[in-house]
């Protein structure tokens, strides 16, 4: 369980934290908790752990105000745990994480914005095919207002991922070095000239980057943009997801993905990594309607 902390420890923020959060099940469950897994035999089954360990684990967090648990079932009492405010905090440490491990364990160290085929985050990213996105997962909306990132009045909803639309002011040094980032508008711009096209075949379209909803939203009128534009600033979707993320400017920023899903949430393409732009839309939007044509519309 936690270690007990040194006396010179004692205002260590870091030392403080990782008490709470530093032991190695404790992350994973927390990781666990934010994709959508609440129910003990659940994570149980996820992570392979042992019974008591796990009870364990989550009597801890509990205890450190990480997660609340409510009642799900009764008779007898079962119970499902939620991430707190605090726990919800942690996602932009488990992506801050994911983002080094990415670089420097699974990568070269490299600066890179994009994966071969054959890496371990591209790996990630195509085994969420048959998973679901948690729900509802709400996101601030450049219009205003949040909305769930897989909409409700349409039978398949194309997620697509990027890093930014233009930042305001002098972009970061190594910008130009980052693969995926040149033309960072790019997408919208193609997404928007199809999304009449996506419309006509009963598919929904979000864009989602880590900016703030005011940049997005200045974007968004500048363009014309018809479809929402969604802030994940909290990395709310990307720690659900497991998104592949990159560092530029002391921004974690999302690389280009693409995520089909259908209204039940399930997810059934994933595109990435995208080199072709172009490309990518037009293989969204045939996978989309090829969905949209076996599943009944909604709404």
């Amino acid at each position: 369980m936690a270690r007990e902390l040194r006396e010179q420890d004692a205002v260590c923020a870091i030392a403080q934290g990782a008490a709470v959060v530093g032991e190695w099940w404790s992350l994973l469950i927390v990781r666990e908790v934010i994709r959508g897994r609440r129910r003990f035999d659940d994570l149980q089954a996820e992570l392979g752990i042992s019974r008591r360990v796990l009870a364990e684990r989550l009597k801890h967090l509990l205890d450190h105000g990480v997660l609340e648990r409510r009642p799900y079932h009764q008779r007898p009492t079962r119970y499902e745990y939620l991430l707190t405010d605090a726990g919800r905090a942690l996602a932009p440490v488990l992506i801050g994480l994911q983002d080094w491990a990415d670089r420097f364990v699974l990568g070269d160290g490299t600066l890179t914005g994009g994966a071969g085929p054959d890496s371990p985050e591209t790996e990630r990213l195509h085994a969420l095919i048959g998973s679901g996105v948690p729900g509802p997962l709400r996101l601030p909306s450049a219009g205003g207002g949040d909305l769930d990132v897989v909409a409700g009045d349409a039978p398949v909803t194309v997620i697509f991922t990027y890093p930014a639309t233009g930042a305001p002011g002098p972009l970061p040094a190594n910008w130009s070095q980052i693969p995926g980032t040149a033309g960072c508008t790019l997408e919208n711009r193609l997404f928007r000239a199809s999304a009449p096209a996506f419309a006509g075949a009963g598919v929904a379209l979000r864009g989602v980057s880590t900016q703030r909803p005011d940049e997005q939203q200045a974007f968004a009128e500048a363009e014309d943009i018809p479809f929402p534009l969604l802030s994940d600033v909290d990395l709310a979707l990307c720690a659900a997801l497991r998104l592949p993320t990159f560092r530029a400017g002391q921004t974690l920023r999302l690389k280009r993905a693409v995520v089909i899903v259908d209204a039940d949430r399930t997810i059934h393409h994933v595109l990435y990594p995208i080199t072709d732009i172009p490309a990518a839309v037009d293989e969204a939007l045939r996978l989309g309607a090829q969905l949209a044509l076996r599943l009944p519309r909604t709404g």
